[in-house]
């Protein structure tokens, strides 16, 4: 207990799945989370069973403006942020010749865009706060191409681009910046559609480990990042994929 204790946190896309195991581990070791989403009734839900160290806010992670209200919010109830986690992600399957403009915009709107935002508009925060770490969850396909995922990899590509710029530019004010790459691990953006299984048949072939994650594997490196206890660490990847990038 105790790793993260009186630390301020904002996790996006945490109304369910990852987002929410990330919400509810940092909060088992002492930080104050705000959780933001889209979807109200799972995200009120999901911080009400949290318990009181969880505070749920509706949350378009594409608008500048929602973004400052989300951080002064933050602020006007627990304190300043030293805590980012830019969780929030969608995820658009189709072949190159197919991709409707408006599905790749809307993917690198939420995707790249709102990771963006988020450390543009917490850092002066972060900043009052004396130092933090901000934590991009990337993706697997951030490191390696991926057929019928165009949109999602030029967005997860970008936020490992923009994490190691963040890095740099934010090292003198003590914040630490660090990407994530997942596999394949058990959420509803795992859930085969017609559209999207065999792309996650092809990766779960060549997962080593032969399953899916779960999400508290993830949730313990966000811990970790989020924690004193790695503080050289900025400007890095982190790649959590059961083997999925080995070959």
């Amino acid at each position: 207990m105790g790793r993260v204790e009186g630390k301020v946190a904002i996790v996006t896309g945490a109304a369910q799945g990852l987002g929410e195991a990330f919400a509810r581990r940092l909060v088992e070791e002492g930080a104050k989370v705000v959780m933001t989403d889209i979807d109200e009734v799972k995200g009120y839900a999901a911080a009400k069973e949290i318990g009181d160290s969880a505070l749920f806010l509706k949350h378009d992670v594409s608008n500048e403006s929602q973004w400052i209200k989300i951080v002064n919010d933050a602020e006007a109830i627990f304190g300043s942020v030293s805590i980012l986690i830019n969780n929030a992600g969608v995820v658009t399957y189709s072949p190159i010749e197919m991709l409707e403009m408006t599905d790749f915009q809307n993917v690198i709107n939420i995707n790249q865009i709102g990771v963006m935002l988020g450390m543009k508009i917490v850092f002066p925060s972060m900043k009052r706060a004396g130092g933090g770490a901000i934590i991009n969850i990337s993706s697997s396909a951030g490191l390696i191409g991926s057929p019928g995922l165009l949109a999602y990899v030029a967005t997860k590509f970008a936020v490992r681009g923009m994490t190691k710029t963040a890095a740099i530019e934010f090292a003198p004010f003590n914040i630490r910046v660090n990407s994530i790459h997942p596999g394949m691990f058990d959420t509803r953006l795992s859930s085969p559609t017609p559209e999207s299984a065999e792309t996650l048949k092809s990766h779960l072939a060549h997962t080593l480990t032969g399953r899916l994650g779960e999400t508290v594997e993830l949730a313990n490196v966000v811990l970790m990042l989020a924690s004193d206890e790695v503080r050289f660490a900025t400007g890095a990847e982190f790649v959590i994929d059961g083997g999925d990038t080995c070959q």
